[in-house]
């Protein structure tokens, strides 16, 4: 031991599994060291320090400084208690060479040392294809903190922290360093990422690697279609019918059987043997086809000595939602009789008109070209669709979902993510499933639909992806302000935590407890660090780190910055009709305009000397 050394710290006192007591050297008598010109800040909690093991080195994180580091046995004798430090062992490196986890552990007596820029470059400056440069680290801001990209894809993520730590910066940050546009070799032309934005913050920081997709498009932007045929029954008839008992929800479903065997017959699908059809096979039906015939045998009437000949005055359309009318039942014998087989599901086909009849619903119950006529025959078939979600030329896939009713959007969501996971897990020997090309699906606000009491399709699909996903290639990217209300299994499945401020103690408790590694004294920084900041954690990560992410330029920030309060009530109101506020209300559109203008746009003709 020499304790003249400048990096040397102090001796391990005690080792417990993967913790270990440092007694800090006598002569350490500063805070600050300066070693080779740099000046390091000491025994400061996330700080790294290493403890030689001959050929190898040790490396780990200061979880806890002073008093409350000192061992229990220690604490009455020691005269000094504030000279010591807990370091939760994360690494080693042999050579030039670092790997996670621990081949020995130290002996008491180890000497332990500063981590120095040389070392710091030993850990994160090896540089290859795998790796994802998305920042500085915070005590070494000339040091790059690289991600394995192959562990945050496949062994699923999480970016956790309050409103305003910076979240959707870090998240577009991070998907353009996935992507790297701006790197020479164009850095991943061939990644597949899914954004489900809930907000539609991410259209304006993805412009350049994305296409988007809205259910209320802007210009640039594509409508977004969700063929209601290629949900499974229950979950369709849940939002068009409400509440359905066993015998209700057996003639809906027998009739969806029949519309469906009826469309397999008239024109064969690719791979579907009509004997294995199910109710819930992705085979197209029409929704105001089924509407009618059951609403048909709910209000018909019949007369005759036989009771067997429907009283029909008018047949009704199926195409513009007009019900058929029938002569009313009369009380005596003569006629005409209710249908005594009818199910009682008229209130519910009631509801199922309404929903037809709703225009906030287009995207999922009109779906356009996917939309079938009342022969179950569609313009597009799936294919196309996930040809226009996943296969397209860009890298990316925003499915902008901010103006979706609430009513609707955890189902939206739910089948979305599983008309994707099911094609890409049916597919995944094929060259576009996930296994050979993978998938990074991004779900932003998540706590909004991964409760553990929502019980819901989306919460259900997405337990289901972070526990088989890896190995059918989809991974899970969850986004959210309020871990607490995250579905533990869901987020004790993501290997790599990306922690921003957090102030919330059950958010940090949930925290806590999803971390992989021991590194409760590392978390209790959550609250204090500065916006964009984070500390890292797990599988990607080469060492637990505390993070500066990097800023995307101006031009691709996210919507998602405070409105500047002082400036905006610095300027004098002009006075101004809410005309427009109400037209964009009632229209369900940010665009909307109270009063149409009509402008005659004409050529300039250049006069005879050129002039115009």
């Amino acid at each position: 031991m020499n304790s003249t050394d400048p990096t040397f710290l102090g001796c391990v006192s005690a080792v417990s599994g993967a913790s270990v007591t440092v007694k800090l050297a006598a002569s350490l008598a500063s805070g600050l060291a300066i070693i080779n010109g740099h000046t390091y800040r000491v025994g400061q909690v996330g700080s790294f320090v290493r403890i030689p093991q001959g050929y190898q080195d040790l490396y780990g994180v200061v979880s806890e400084v002073g008093a409350t580091a000192v061992p229990a046995n220690f604490a009455e004798t020691s005269v000094d208690t504030g000279r010591w430090m807990k370091v939760e062992l994360a690494g080693e490196a042999i050579g030039a060479t670092f790997e996670r986890g621990l081949s020995q552990h130290p002996n008491i007596n180890d000497t332990v040392h500063i981590v120095t820029e040389a070392d710091l470059r030993r850990i994160y400056g090896r540089g290859g294809d795998d790796q994802v440069a998305i920042g500085t680290l915070s005590s070494a801001e000339n040091i790059v903190v690289r991600l394995s990209l192959d562990n945050l894809v496949t062994r699923h993520c999480a970016v956790l922290g309050s409103t305003g730590s910076g979240k959707s910066t870090t998240v577009a940050s991070l998907l353009r360093s996935i992507v790297r546009p701006e790197a020479p070799a164009a850095g991943s032309p061939g990644a597949r990422i899914l954004l489900l934005d809930l907000h539609g913050e991410y259209s304006k920081a993805l412009s350049d690697v994305a296409r988007v997709f809205s259910a209320t498009p802007q210009p640039g932007e594509e409508p977004l279609y969700v063929p209601f045929w290629a949900l499974e029954a229950g979950e369709l008839l849940n939002f068009v019918a409400g509440g359905l008992n066993d015998n209700q929800e057996i003639a809906f479903t027998d009739k969806i059987q029949e519309l469906k065997a009826a469309r397999l017959n008239a024109s064969p699908l690719p791979g579907l043997d009509p004997q294995s059809l199910t109710v819930d096979s992705p085979v197209p039906f029409s929704l105001k086809h089924l509407w009618y015939e059951l609403i048909d045998f709910e209000t018909t009437t019949f007369t005759g000595p036989q009771r067997d000949q429907p009283a029909r005055e008018h047949p009704g359309d199926a195409n513009t939602l007009t019900p058929p009318r029938y002569t009313p039942h009369a009380m005596g014998a003569a006629g005409p009789f209710v249908n005594t087989a009818a199910k009682g599901i008229r209130r519910q086909l009631n509801l199922l008109r309404s929903r037809l009849l709703d225009r906030r619903f287009d995207f999922l119950l009109h779906p356009g070209p996917w939309e079938p006529d009342l022969n179950g025959a569609v313009a597009k078939d799936l294919d196309e669709l996930l040809g226009q979600w996943l296969g397209h030329d860009r890298p990316v896939t925003i499915l902008d979902l901010s103006g979706v009713p609430s009513t609707v959007l955890e189902r939206l969501i739910g089948s979305i993510l599983r008309i994707v996971y099911e094609a890409l897990f049916w597919s995944r020997e094929k060259t576009e499933g996930g296994i050979l090309r993978p998938l990074l699906v991004v779900m932003e606000e998540a706590h909004r639909y991964l409760g553990p009491d929502t019980g819901d399709v989306a919460s259900a699909i997405v337990k289901r992806i972070a526990k088989e996903g890896r190995k059918y290639g989809i991974g899970a990217m969850l986004v959210s302000q309020r871990p607490a209300e995250v579905d533990e299994t869901v987020l004790s499945q993501c290997g790599t935590l990306i922690a921003l401020r957090l102030s919330n103690p059950a958010d940090r408790s949930r925290v806590k407890g999803a971390l992989p590694d021991n590194l409760s004294g590392l978390m209790d920084l959550l609250p204090v660090l500065r916006t964009g900041e984070a500390i890292i954690a797990g599988e990607a990560a080469r060492l637990p780190v505390r993070c500066r992410v990097t800023l995307p330029s101006e031009t691709h920030l996210p919507r998602s910055a405070d409105p500047a309060v002082t400036v905006a009530w610095a300027t004098r109101r002009k006075a101004e009709g809410y005309d427009r506020v109400v037209a964009s209300w009632r229209a369900q559109s940010t665009t909307a305009v109270a009063v149409v203008t009509n402008i005659q746009r004409q050529a300039v003709e250049p006069d005879a000397e050129g002039e115009k």
